[in-house]
């Protein structure tokens, strides 16, 4: 069934503003579409769709901008639920081998900016339910090696650090082989703690062992850190008009990306969903929207993915974007791989 002419006029309007940042007339719709209207039927159908909530008015102008009902009945019943196909080309490059999710998450999130030019945020799983598997060594040369940090989410960490004069590989190999011990099965949110009660026994195998100790310390740090939200493309929203033409929303909108709990707090929030007016979660967020949607693989979290933006962001484009990465994502990395290595892992307290 066709769309009611007021919901092609909604429709119009919505995409109009979402891609010029400015309120919309009648006038304006009539010589822009070529519409068959006349102006004053028109203006009646924009203060019924205003006396539904769908639109509201300006102090500036006398056009109309959806307000946030509008965006969420245009997303419901409106937009274009397809994807282009060359978008699906481009993102499908990066699945085209098997890789670490950190790096399939990392390269997904900037594919993301890149298209909807915005920001995204990649959420790991909870650090209360993440378990370190293995660490593994592997040397480069007689002075240098790589430690590499594999969860049961299928998260690899790498360090690669040069050894100092007092140190080899044989007592770093040894070293390793008690902390796969020792840490095997534990939760990411404890490796920490529990490194703190393996440094007495670590004296026992190597000399200089603060050097190996604080090395530890600041990586399990950094891997427990990701889990708390990584930000792709922030610079994108600086050539948004309700930013750069705002030095008080442009202040707000850093002070986002420098609250990780905020952005944490408003993405929980918005679970599977939209969040179109993110004040309603975290305040002075008003003019801020998010998209969110979780990655499940082999019937575990392995965290969520999430699009930032004006509130004006392009809906249909962005939707459709974020859920082919996300099915991507889960589709990749749902296969037996990933499910044997989840099945070696130990429970940790």
């Amino acid at each position: 069934m066709g769309l009611t002419r007021k919901q092609t006029l909604l429709k119009l309007i919505v995409e109009d503003f979402i891609k010029t940042a400015e309120p919309v007339g009648s006038n304006y719709l009539i010589q822009k579409y070529n519409l068959n209207i006349s102006s004053a039927t028109i203006r009646n159908e924009m203060n019924a769709l205003e006396k539904e909530g769908l639109l509201e008015k300006t102090h500036t102008s006398s056009g109309r901008v959806p307000s946030n009902e509008g965006y969420k009945y245009y997303i419901e019943n409106l937009r274009n639920s397809q994807i282009d196909e060359n978008v699906k080309n481009e993102i499908n490059t990066i699945f085209s081998k098997t890789t670490s999710v950190d790096e399939v998450l990392k390269e997904s999130c900037e594919i993301l900016s890149h298209m909807t030019n915005l920001a995204s945020v990649v959420l790991g799983p909870s650090a209360d339910e993440e378990k370190l598997v293995s660490i593994q060594l592997v040397p480069i040369n007689s002075f240098t090696v790589t430690a590499i940090f594999v969860t049961d989410k299928g998260y690899v960490e790498n360090k690669t650090f040069n050894l100092k004069d007092d140190l080899n590989i044989e007592d770093i190999k040894q070293c390793v082989s008690l902390l796969n011990e020792r840490l095997k099965g534990t939760k990411v949110s404890l490796l920490v703690e529990k490194m703190s009660n393996i440094k007495p026994i670590l004296s026992e195998y190597i000399t200089n062992y603060n050097f190996i100790y604080d090395l530890l310390i600041k990586t399990f740090y950094d891997i427990a850190s990701k889990r708390s939200g990584e930000i792709y493309g922030r610079e994108n929203l600086l050539t948004q008009p309700e930013f750069k033409d705002n030095p008080e929303e442009l202040k707000k909108l850093f002070g986002l990306f420098n609250s990780k709990q905020d952005i944490i707090s408003i993405i929980e929030q918005a679970g599977n969903d939209i969040l179109i007016n993110c004040g309603d979660v975290e305040e002075h967020y008003e003019d801020v929207g998010v998209i969110s949607k979780d990655l499940i693989a082999n019937g575990k979290s392995m965290g969520k993915i999430a699009i930032i933006g004006p509130t004006r962001m392009d809906y249909s484009n962005v939707i459709n974007t974020l859920e082919y990465v996300a099915s991507k994502i889960m589709e990749h990395f749902s296969y037996e791989g990933i499910q044997e290595k989840e099945g070696e892992s130990t429970d940790g307290k």
